[in-house]
C-alpha cells in the first residue's frame, strides 16, 4: 500500500498529459477560419507554453462551437399530439372496451 500516493500522482499526470496532447491536437486540426478570438498560431503557442490553463482557455473560448438546432417543432393543430387525441384510437379503444372486437 506504500505506493498507493505515488499511483495516485502518476494518474493524475498521465490525465494531465492526455489533456494537454488532445488540446494541442484539437487546435492543430482545426480549420484556420473557425478558430475563435484570436489567430491559430497564438493559440498553439498559448497551449505549448501553459500546459493546463493553454488548454482550458482552448477549450473555453477558442475552440469552434458546434452549430446548435433548433427545437422539434410541435405538430401542427390538425395533427394528433398523443394516442388520446387520435379519434381513430379512441374509435378502436371504444369498440375493445365495448366487447366489439372482431377478431
Amino acid at each position: 500500500m506504500a505506493y498507493s500516493s505515488g499511483m495516485a500522482g502518476v494518474l493524475i499526470g498521465l490525465a494531465l498529459l492526455a489533456f494537454w496532447l488532445f488540446s494541442l491536437f484539437d487546435v492543430m486540426t482545426t480549420p484556420e477560419d473557425e478558430v475563435r478570438n484570436v489567430p491559430k498560431a497564438l493559440w498553439i503557442l498559448v497551449v505549448i507554453l501553459i500546459p493546463l490553463l493553454g488548454g482550458v482557455v482552448w477549450i473555453a473560448r477558442g475552440r469552434p462551437r458546434a452549430p446548435r438546432q433548433a427545437w422539434p417543432v410541435p405538430p401542427g393543430p390538425g395533427a394528433p399530439k398523443g394516442p388520446d387525441d387520435d379519434p381513430d384510437f379512441l374509435r378502436d379503444l371504444d369498440r375493445r372496451m365495448r366487447g366489439d372486437d372482431v377478431n
